[in-house]
């Protein structure tokens, strides 16, 4: 086990890649604090599930990032509480697909406060943990559409090239306190994010992959859990890109 007797914070654990996110850090030993915007029976299942299978200890945590207070309170929580954060996955985010001239202030803003200012300010709390340990993983979950320019995903992908961004400057500032940061960019990947683009687009991004194909979420979780361990321990300041070979 990779990861065992390590305290993980994952934001955005109800489904996808989060949810193989919990999968993943679960079966490698690492206790997990699993964030959802709200509280779902299924949910809930699957993290007794998870406990009772692999022994590890999940904590369920729901509010909305957005909701600053809510943040704040959290964080605020695990200091009375002294709780060791080894590693912080920032997964939660929101779609958009149009093309850049039918794209409104309203949408664009919604964006960035979900996809951008909220993790920021988040990764902003709980590093102050992190440096004060002298230690942690910062793993903030980006897109090739942060890096790549594809149509119909100007304001998305703006939100994630600011995340490529922001994960390169949290490394340098806070390697000097053993703190390390990186990103994941997934490509295509089999969530139901899917679902809100065009059939023709997914199958022709599939077909642009060398491997001919979408990722698994758990193809992503996996990347993630390498990066949070001791085998990534000289690793930081890295957009690792998890698309299959996408052109």
């Amino acid at each position: 086990m990779l990861l065992k007797e390590k305290t993980v914070i994952i934001t955005g654990t109800s489904r996808g890649i989060g949810r193989a996110m919990l999968e993943a850090f679960s079966a490698n030993g690492a206790n997990v604090i699993a964030h959802a915007r709200t509280r779902s029976e299924e949910l809930e299942s699957v993290m007794a599930s998870l406990q009772s299978t692999y022994g590890n200890l999940i904590s369920p945590v729901y509010f909305e990032l957005t909701d600053y207070p809510a943040m704040k309170a959290f964080v605020k929580d695990l200091v009375a509480r002294k709780v060791t954060v080894d590693a912080l996955v920032n997964n939660a985010g929101i779609t958009h697909n149009a093309l850049f001239q039918m794209t409104g202030e309203e949408e664009l803003r919604r964006q960035f406060e979900v996809n951008f200012f909220s993790l920021f300010l988040f990764t902003q709390q709980i590093s102050r943990l992190m440096t004060r340990r002298q230690a942690g993983s910062i793993i903030n979950i980006a897109s090739t559409a942060g890096s790549d320019g594809n149509p119909g995903k100007a304001a998305y992908g703006a939100t994630k090239a600011a995340v490529i961004c922001l994960t390169k400057s949290i490394a340098a500032e806070l390697g000097g306190s053993h703190v390390r940061a990186n990103a994941i960019a997934p490509g295509i990947t089999e969530t139901r994010m899917l679902a809100s683009m065009p059939e023709l687009a997914v199958l022709e991004a599939k077909q642009a992959a060398d491997l001919r194909r979408g990722g698994k979420p758990s193809e992503v979780a996996d990347v993630a859990v390498f990066l949070a361990s001791e085998l990534a321990s000289y690793i930081t300041g890295q957009v690792i890109r998890v698309d299959g070979g996408l052109k």
